[in-house]
């Protein structure tokens, strides 16, 4: 007879567990629609499956574009929540998008669909929330528990090895450091932590004593890490790198395979797969409605450019858009010129260039309304980085490292710069630079919520700024 090894244990519990979330979120989810119903004494017909259908798949898509059902071991309950709260939000939105753009085909009245949606909301959370409270107490008493070690007495695994003994519920049983060096080389308050050499450890992994292996290691070491790895793969450990700063300077690294290769990206995208759905999915629902209440405001601002100034009502400016492909931008026209080649000047205070008219939309964003159009088309994003004119590309690409980062996204109408502060005239060239630090850092921490939130400061403070010339 053969024992299943420690490690195939573990993916085995976490495929279950993983299994079980999603069984579990699609009965919540039906459930409580069927007793809405029941409780108004309404019938179960075609249309109500139907809107069932299209909320459990919106969901089930969402969730899995942010990770919901991976192993939550580690991770805080607020950390959880956020994302089962946002992928119910958007959900909800697309449920009630298509329950308002094909009202025939939906039986339900409006105040069964919004009960349900609100009801589901805590139902959702409170069952995580209980189910893990349960598996906390369970780790505490010596289940469901891993082994974990840490090779490189370093600070960065001294930190980590406190905030495993320090989190008891995670469930991780701290077993030691390990390392090489002369205990001189070690600081003084980890010396007391290490159990053994590196050698050792690698005898504890092999014998199935150890269930994670964490390596805080300089990258300057690389050699050696890899020799560790080597080490390690003749066990079943699960093994983890902990990250210095270069490390952290990766933008949505992660792991793909190219056949039998595997290859770690440095610079990527958060917008793949499932991902890339809810972004584009998000976009279209939130131009459309937002084009829908401003239509007649647009039809007054172009009469009015029309006939104040002399010239086209829409400006339209070649752009960097997605992996700096140009795209036509459009904008109220503001000015008496139209830049558009290989020399822009950017708008300043008291610019001669600008028109009466032109100014108060600017100052308002009035001028960028038309943009909501780029969104529909693909072009562009509600959220993202602001696109600049390519003759800035092309000068500032030479000046920052890390430029063109930003074009890993498509450009957005608003911005994590722009609500920062960072936003109009970059007369000096550290002011860009933070631009694009903010850029790049929307790009690395991206969600749906962070697009939510980003979209609210710009309507309570975003529209008029004192930066907008």
């Amino acid at each position: 007879m053969h024992n299943k090894s420690p490690g195939g244990i573990i993916q085995s519990n976490q495929s279950s567990f993983s299994t079980l979330y999603r069984l579990v979120d699609m009965v919540i989810i039906t459930l409580v629609y069927f007793l809405v119903l029941l409780y108004q004494g309404l019938p179960i017909n075609s249309s109500d499956l139907l809107l069932l259908f299209v909320s459990i798949i919106s969901y089930m898509l969402c969730a899995e574009a942010v990770d919901l059902y991976r192993s939550w071991r580690t991770a805080p309950n607020t950390l959880m929540i956020k994302w089962a709260m946002i992928a119910w939000g958007v959900s909800s939105l697309v449920t009630t998008t298509f329950a308002f753009i094909f009202p025939e085909s939906i039986a339900a009245s409006n105040f069964v669909i919004l009960s349900w949606l609100v009801l589901c909301a805590p139902t959702l959370v409170s069952w995580r929330v209980a189910f893990r409270e349960i598996l906390f107490r369970h780790r505490k008493k010596g289940h469901n528990t891993r082994k974990a070690i840490v090779i490189g007495a370093t600070q960065s695994g001294y930190n980590l090895a406190t905030q495993i003994m320090e989190n008891e519920q995670l469930g991780i049983i701290f077993k030691g450091m390990y390392d090489d060096r002369a205990p001189a080389r070690i600081p003084h308050e980890i010396q007391h932590q290490v159990m053994g050499s590196i050698q050792d450890a690698i005898k504890l992994a092999k014998s199935g004593e150890i269930d994670y292996i964490y390596i805080a290691m300089p990258m300057s070491a690389e050699k050696r890490i890899m020799q560790i790895l080597n080490m390690c793969s003749d066990s079943t450990a699960t093994v983890y790198i902990i990250p210095n700063f270069f490390m952290y300077n990766l933008l949505n690294a992660r792991w793909q395979s190219v056949g039998s290769i595997q290859t770690l990206s440095v610079f990527d995208t958060p917008f793949q797969g499932a991902g890339d759905i809810t972004k584009r999915l998000e976009d279209i629902i939130v131009s459309s409605l937002i084009l829908t209440m401003i239509a007649i405001p647009m039809l007054f601002i172009a009469m009015a450019v029309k006939l104040t100034s002399k010239g086209p009502v829409i400006f339209k400016q070649n752009r960097y858009g997605l992996d700096g492909k140009e795209i036509k931008v459009y904008k109220f026209r503001s000015m008496t010129v139209q830049d558009n080649g290989d020399k822009v000047q950017q708008a300043t205070k008291n610019d001669a260039r600008i028109t009466p008219l032109g100014a108060f939309l600017r100052k308002t964003s009035l001028d960028e309304l038309p943009q909501f159009i780029n969104v529909l088309q693909g072009r562009m994003s509600v959220v993202g980085p602001r696109p600049h004119a390519v003759a800035h590309n092309e000068e500032y690409r030479k000046l920052i490292e890390g430029y063109m980062l930003r074009h890993k996204v498509r450009p957005g109408i608003t911005g994590w710069a722009q609500i920062n502060g960072f936003r109009g005239e970059t007369e000096t060239i550290n002011k860009m630079i933070k631009r694009v630090e903010y850029d790049l850092d929307y790009i690395h921490r991206w969600s749906v919520w962070m697009d939510i939130r980003i979209i609210l400061a710009t309507v309570t403070r975003g529209f008029i700024n004192k930066n907008a010339y």
